[in-house]
């Protein structure tokens, strides 16, 4: 491969890859890959195919739709108890794993890291599992008085065996006066988590919006926002909410990271829903928008160059008290996040990071990575649509390869090629990466730091990348294509 321009690099870099594959599949596959760049003519976040079924048999890192609902929608509200119908293997699998931070007291008011069950056995295949659930419910109420109310996620056998979990939880919600929310958010369902968060957002407009006894003595005030789509990732919706509480705005609801279901029944009260992650909540945000009349933007808080413009935009939503302490706050943090990149800017200026993540991540962080000098030569999304992809053509600033649902045999080999300096991507691609001998940072749950979001957070970004680029744990560990040429 003769290098040339980083565009010419990451288009050979497709063509290389997609020699190795069976006409089908490279028909298929090249759909999902392209090369764009910031300027106006359409490019791959235009023309790359998306949200469709990953070709069997490759190693995708999607999640699914149970997955969508439980692990991130719904799983965060913590004065709900979520319990998982099905076998154990799923609810294991999806508890605790996002780290999403609340404040209560577990097992008595709080119930997100805990994990409930039907534990399904071969008997409830072939009989049903209706009846066990039912006494699930019912032993919940015995052992935990004071949840709010109980959602019902549905694992893949119940939408092969037929188990009607909605006529269960309408008995146990007029036994118990509770809500007892089914969700069927069977994981074979959709091509991936995508279509989780979609049926979840529904179950909140059918269930929990027409639910006025909740917001029977809220009182309104003219700067009330709701947060949309934030699920406090190592603190990030505490971070935000600092930053729009000490700008005058009161935020009422924050979901569903540390939300209780409370939040969730009065955000149609808010003024102005705050929508951080599109692609899980935009569904809600639009009902929102139409059944009550509540306008939505989309935000970004991550780095301080994303920050500032968001406070911005938020601030013209309202009063010019609002745009005046708006502009204290950016103030009073810039001299501050000055310094951060006067750290770390010269340790990290020039460094090349490749992105694939889910969610908003894959545009969201760019901006971050670009405050500290560092530039993105790739990213893509495990479950975007196409609407996504045309947003991140707006964040990026140079010639990008651009990937969908890309699987492990691609990651790699576009690592190889594009010799990125950081990779920043989930955890099942992290321990790959760093025995290649690159630095990786594990983006979904930032690798157990955090939180990210708002102008405090970014030095702890700041921080993160420097440790994971600059160890010298690096000289010790040889990339590859270090000791033979590639495909030797």
């Amino acid at each position: 491969m003769v290098a040339g321009t980083l565009e010419e690099l990451q288009k050979e870099a497709i063509e290389e890859i997609l020699k190795v594959y069976p006409e089908k599949a490279r028909s298929n596959r090249e759909k999902h890959l392209g090369v764009d760049s910031p300027e106006g003519v359409k490019g791959a976040c235009d023309k790359t195919k998306s949200n469709k079924q990953t070709v069997p048999g490759v190693m995708s890192q999607r999640g699914c739709a149970y997955a969508g609902s439980k692990g991130v929608v719904w799983g965060p509200v913590k004065d709900m108890i979520h319990i998982s119908h099905g076998p154990i293997g799923c609810g294991q699998y999806s508890r605790a794993g996002r780290r999403n931070y609340y404040v209560g007291l577990t097992g008595v008011d709080t119930f997100v890291t805990m994990n409930f069950s039907t534990d399904f056995s071969e008997k409830d295949i072939v009989f049903g599992g209706d009846k066990k659930l039912k006494q699930a419910l019912e032993e919940i109420d015995v052992l935990f008085p004071l949840n709010n109310g109980i959602s019902i996620q549905s694992e893949c056998p119940i939408g092969l065996i037929g188990d009607d979990i909605h006529a269960v939880a309408k008995k146990h919600k007029a036994d118990s006066s509770k809500p007892t929310i089914a969700v069927s958010c069977e994981g074979f369902r959709g091509v991936s988590q995508s279509l989780g968060h979609h049926i979840a957002n529904d179950m909140i407009r059918d269930e929990v919006m027409p639910d006025a006894s909740a917001r029977k003595d809220f009182e309104s005030t003219p700067y009330d926002v709701a947060i949309i789509g934030d699920y406090n990732i190592g603190g990030d919706a505490w971070s935000s909410r600092i930053l729009l509480e000490e700008m005058g705005l009161r935020v009422i609801a924050q979901w569903s990271g540390d939300a209780t279901y409370k939040e969730l029944a009065i955000a149609p009260k808010a003024k102005l829903n705050l929508l951080h992650c599109y692609r899980s909540m935009n569904y809600i945000s639009r009902h929102m928008e139409q059944e009550f009349g509540i306008p939505w933007i989309e935000y970004n808080f991550f780095g301080p160059s994303k920050t500032t413009e968001s406070l911005r935009k938020i601030a013209a939503c309202f009063d010019d008290t609002i745009k005046a302490k708006t502009e204290a706050v950016i103030e009073k943090y810039t001299k501050m996040t000055d310094a951060v990149i006067e750290k770390y800017k010269p340790r990290l200026e020039g460094k090349k990071v490749m992105l694939y993540v889910g969610g908003l991540r894959p545009r969201h962080v760019i901006g971050a990575y670009e405050d500290l000098g560092m530039e993105i030569v790739g990213t893509g999304y495990e479950f975007g649509h196409g609407d996504d992809y045309k947003r991140t053509k707006e964040e990026i600033s140079k010639s990008t390869l651009i990937y969908d649902d890309v699987n492990e045999y691609e990651l790699e080999q576009f690592v190889k090629i594009l010799k990125p300096d950081l990779v920043a991507s989930g955890v099942k691609e992290k321990y790959v990466f760093q025995k290649m001998g690159l630095p990786f940072r594990q983006m979904h749950s930032w690798d157990y730091s955090g939180p990210y979001h708002g102008y405090d957070a970014f030095a702890i970004f700041a921080k993160d990348m420097d440790l994971a680029l600059n160890s010298p744990v690096w000289s010790h560990t040889k990339a590859p294509w270090t000791k033979t040429e590639i495909g030797a």
